[in-house]
């Protein structure tokens, strides 16, 4: 699993003008892209990263100071463009693979007590934030 972490001051997900997923304040807006071998295991092993990782103000995590994480699913963190000048998806898992894992990380961080807002699976969406540094950081499973 790969995600793309942004450190914000406010994120949300608008679908068909609907705004289906929000985030005020300080937090993380988090995209997933899940490839074909990733597991349940991995994705609780995500949730534990983004909850507990240190790159908020002051160098402290969600779990410090209850922040709220935007979780969207982005196959396109697999996107291969080292040749041509299209990129090939096929590092990306199809979405009855895909979906649960990004459910299973979204399941985690509340389990672990995080608010979660998300982003609707397959949908076009329309991602808007405030990215707070600007700071970004990727992170892998």
């Amino acid at each position: 699993m790969r995600a793309v972490v942004q450190r914000v001051d406010g994120a949300k997900v608008v679908v068909a003008g609907e705004t289906v997923g929000e985030i005020t304040g300080e937090g993380l807006c988090v995209l997933v892209g899940v490839t074909h071998d990733d597991t349940p295991e991995q994705a609780a092993r995500l949730a534990r990263k983004l909850w507990s990782v240190r790159v908020l103000e002051d160098e402290k995590s969600c779990s410090d100071v209850a922040a709220p994480l935007l979780v969207i699913s982005q196959f396109t963190l697999y996107g291969d463009a080292r040749k041509g000048r299209r990129p090939t998806w096929n590092a990306a898992a199809p979405g009855p693979v895909a979906e649960p894992l990004v459910d299973e990380v979204v399941a985690q961080l509340r389990k672990l007590g995080a608010h979660v807002e998300t982003g609707r699976f397959g949908a076009d969406m329309r991602v808007s934030l405030t990215n707070h540094g600007p700071f970004t950081v990727l992170l892998e499973v």
